[in-house]
């Protein structure tokens, strides 16, 4: 079964909107298939990156399931009028669906890859207590480089998880995906960036009422602005460029 691919109004992408309960049934049929799988998340750096690279591109297009994670890309779809409720029951940062994998079935092997070694283990241990039961195993990310990465592709083939917490930082966690998943072991790969640091409580969490007025962006700014100015300040005036562009190009005589 294939999920339905939505466009997003004025971006030129597609996602395919779930709800938490949506998604844990979607996981649940993933686990119970084997096979390998890719969860992605669309906001406006992902959105820039697609229209931007060929390979960013070829990954959201191939991949299972793309959520809807930033505000503004919500508040787009939300225009077409096919949220079923509330539009903002569709917006799902990592951090709002990995609460609830102990409502997934057969999850018995969770892998998580990315962030330092005491974060790692903070989100492991964390997530030990989410999913009762489960194995949780962690391969901390801190100085990524080519080494490393055979050495978390020969881990994974150790490990066999079911389910891949991905938490490398947009976009070399899609990168590795792009380079690495057709020689990893089956599983469901989800690319959940900062997740791993707020799991384990090192990267605190904008408060909720925040992010329904699509205001985390600010927390992020204040709580870490040489990471985030750029994405913040710089990177939307690219993206409207990149729409510009690809508006003009569809408008020219012959096109």
């Amino acid at each position: 079964m294939t999920l339905e691919r939505q466009q997003i109004p004025v971006l030129g992408v597609h996602a395919t909107p779930l709800r938490v309960q949506e998604l844990v049934a979607e996981l649940t049929r993933f686990i119970a298939e084997g096979g390998t799988h890719t969860v992605l998340g669309h906001n406006l750096h992902s959105v820039t990156l697609t229209l931007s690279d060929d390979g960013f591109r070829s990954l959201y297009d191939n991949s299972d399931i793309v959520l809807l994670d930033g505000a503004p890309v919500l508040w787009l779809w939300g225009r077409t009028g096919k949220a079923e409720g509330p539009v903002m029951d569709y917006r799902l940062g990592s951090t709002d669906w990995l609460p609830a994998l102990h409502q997934v079935h057969g999850l018995e092997r969770i892998a998580v890859i990315g962030a330092g070694a005491e974060a790692n283990a903070g989100a492991v241990s964390r997530l030990q207590q989410i999913v009762p039961g489960a194995r949780v195993s962690g391969f901390p990310g801190e100085g990524w480089g080519p080494a490393l990465e055979e050495d978390a592709v020969a881990w994974l083939h150790r490990e066999q998880p079911q389910l891949v917490l991905f938490g490398l930082g947009m976009p070399l966690q899609e990168e590795v995906l792009q380079r690495r998943l057709a020689g990893m072991p089956p599983a469901v790969y989800c690319a959940v960036g900062g997740a791993i640091e707020q799991l384990a409580g090192v990267q605190k969490l904008a408060p909720r009422w925040l992010g329904r007025m699509g205001l985390e962006w600010a927390w992020r700014l204040l709580l870490h602005p040489r990471r985030v100015a750029y994405r913040v300040l710089g990177e939307p005036w690219v993206l409207l460029w990149l729409l510009a562009g690809r508006k003009l190009g569809r408008t020219r005589p012959g096109k």
